[in-house]
């Protein structure tokens, strides 16, 4: 066990680093964000996989607050929505009302594959539908869920770092 410490520690770190996750397009309501973005989070019924990825996303190893994006509590103080989970009828109202809420210009973010496009919850009884059926989005992240680098080149995109 020693020798395999003592080879770790002068061999270092094998494995390269992954390559960078390409960055969406900016949209065209996200070009008078530039520098910084206020981002509300809202849960629109998911299965807080995307949570643990966004929690990730702003702590202390990927930092997306370097980058000039920062969680909010209210949707007035936000420059973008980061919607996870397909809708559900329980959410509906409130992701619409959330919506409206935010000052222009305002981004939405559909983050993972429930948001995008339903993922394993398409069809089901309590769904109302994807993120893109309920408020108009711009920005999509795929991935179920979305890695820490995905979320945060996202990020990046809005704000143009």
């Amino acid at each position: 066990m020693r020798d395999l410490f003592r080879k770790i520690r002068t061999t270092g770190r094998a494995a390269e680093d992954p390559p960078p996750a390409p960055a969406p397009a900016l949209p065209e309501r996200a070009r008078d964000l530039a520098g910084s973005v206020q981002v509300r989070h809202v849960d629109a019924g998911s299965c807080n996989g995307c949570e643990v990825e966004i929690a990730s996303a702003f702590g202390p190893v990927h930092d997306a607050e370097r980058y000039g994006a920062r969680l909010v509590a209210s949707p007035r103080h936000a420059d973008a929505l980061l919607v996870t989970g397909p809708v559900t009828r329980n959410m509906e109202a409130a992701l619409r009302r959330t919506y409206e809420a935010v000052p222009e210009p305002k981004v939405v973010i559909a983050l993972g594959d429930c948001a995008r496009n339903c993922g394993v919850f398409a069809e089901a009884y309590g769904v109302a539908g994807a993120v893109g059926d309920v408020v108009p989005v711009d920005v999509e992240v795929p991935g179920c869920p979305p890695e820490p680098e995905a979320i945060t080149a996202a990020l990046r995109g809005l704000t143009g770092r």
